[in-house]
């Protein structure tokens, strides 16, 4: 039969538990079984007054922002609405039903002060990072670096093109602030100074975006967030944001790199990464500076498409420093005086050997080599030592190994722009674009931290 009507009735007691109601598979429940923010009010402490009214807890706005970039929510309005109503979110955020939210506005404030000057997004970020190492999802032998691009939150229709930017008539008292984070960031290699192209188009709103296009698609305003994983469970060491340009974000790596280790004391056995990254200078930088083994493709533009001889087909003499032609002649570098601390590189970085003209004129093969210059002359990068160890690596069952861990980087961009919305910028300037990135990666990281860690019951089995 019809049950009752079922009308509301207001009762004087309740008793009632959030935590009952949270279900036992929910993913912010996983989440908080491993987080770790007891540092954040230490980290934070010299950044606060001693008198005056007492602020918002910034351990509840830091677990009310990871809830946002775990579940998709990035809009901080809209956050505040929802942990008012979910009562998940109440309870990860350590809130009871009578307890307060606090405004949207208290995000923005204190991202663009206390938060910003602490760093302590950063902070967050790396105490994570050191609980997946601590818990052995991360060994730190293999890394994978890769960049994604992001579409910024700028319009085309509110742009400039380059030609007709000038920064120095900008008055940085009246601009917005993204726009003064452009003119602070100028000379900075990630965002003004690691490439002399010049962008087509400048925003009006965030001038430091960068005019890009993914896979020959549409071109749109968009950032570089840039991942440095551990292979092992695709745990991400590190985050930086660029623009959008294949040398900021091979700077990038570099950076990443080097902060991974000084933090972590981790340093790889190997880099795992796509062609953008196989330049001369890089390698040589894994190679030599730092002792890494590169699993990257190398960038070598020596081929030929006119059917004659490549620069693989002459062999190098490393004990004499010539090149022997197909022929059995020597192809030799100018035997000039430079000065001390000088290699008499070019400046595209390489030295160019040059075979006698008199050798060329009798040769058989002058058609198949120079047929249209009197003499054949072969370049060589000051890098090729670093180039052939990379060159070498490609041949072995290592590298194909590999290639097939990089899809681990890739899919993490995946992840990010599907499962936590960052498919579009939200803040602007060069600080926004690191805050969203660092948020996001941090939220990927504390996922897989709850999924893979070992829980305290298995390690009392285990012992």
């Amino acid at each position: 039969m019809m049950g009752p009507r079922q009308e509301a009735q207001t009762a004087l007691f309740y008793d009632f538990s959030i935590e009952a109601h949270v279900p036992s598979g929910h993913v912010l429940r996983a989440i908080n079984g491993v987080i770790d923010l007891s540092s954040v009010r230490a980290h934070l402490t010299e950044f606060y007054s001693s008198t005056g009214r007492p602020s918002v807890d910034p351990e509840l706005m830091m677990r009310m922002l990871l809830v946002g970039y775990v579940m998709g929510i990035r809009s901080e309005r809209r956050l505040c609405e929802e942990v008012h109503l979910n009562l998940a979110y109440r309870w990860f955020c350590k809130l009871d039903l009578t307890d307060p939210i606090p405004d949207n506005s208290a995000f923005s404030k204190n991202r663009h002060g206390r938060f910003r000057d602490s760093d302590v997004l950063r902070h967050v970020f790396e105490t994570v990072v050191a609980q997946c190492i601590k818990s052995g999802l991360a060994s730190g032998q293999r890394y994978a670096a890769d960049a994604s691009i992001i579409a910024a939150d700028a319009n085309r229709q509110k742009s400039t093109p380059k030609a007709d930017w000038n920064p120095e008539t900008i008055d940085p008292s009246e601009a917005p602030r993204a726009v003064r984070e452009y003119l602070e960031t100028l000379d900075d290699a990630a965002f003004g100074a690691a490439s002399t192209v010049t962008p087509k188009f400048i925003a009006h709103s965030d001038p430091a975006v960068h005019w890009a296009a993914a896979r020959d698609g549409p071109a749109f305003f968009a950032y570089s967030t840039n991942y440095l994983i551990d292979t092992d469970n695709a745990v991400i060491l590190d985050v930086e944001p660029t623009r959008s340009v294949r040398q900021a974000e091979v700077g990038a790596v570099r950076t990443m790199i080097d902060r991974v280790h000084e933090a972590h004391d981790l340093l790889p056995e190997r880099l795992i990464a796509d062609t953008a990254y196989g330049s001369a200078p890089m390698l040589d930088w894994l190679v030599v500076q730092r002792g890494i083994a590169p699993h990257i493709p190398v960038i070598d533009k020596s081929g030929r498409k006119d059917g004659t001889f490549e620069r693989a087909d002459f062999t190098y003499d490393a004990e004499n420093d010539l090149y022997i032609c197909p022929n059995g002649k020597e192809l030799k570098k100018p035997q000039r005086a430079y000065k001390a601390g000088t290699t008499g590189a070019n400046k595209d970085e390489t030295i160019r050997y040059r075979a006698r003209k008199s050798d060329c004129d009798a040769c058989d093969l002058k058609e198949r080599c120079c047929p249209k210059s009197p003499q054949r002359k072969v370049t060589r990068s000051i890098y090729e030592t670093s180039r052939d160890v990379a060159r070498v690596l490609s041949q072995t069952q290592e590298y194909a190994i590999s290639c097939k861990l990089r899809k681990k980087v890739e899919m993490s961009f995946a992840h990010l722009k599907r499962s936590h919305g960052l498919g579009r910028l939200r803040l602007r300037g060069p600080y926004g674009a690191h805050d969203e990135f660092i948020l996001a990666a941090t939220a990927q990281n504390l996922k897989k931290l709850a999924k893979f860690a070992p829980k305290p019951t298995q390690a009392i089995a285990a012992a």
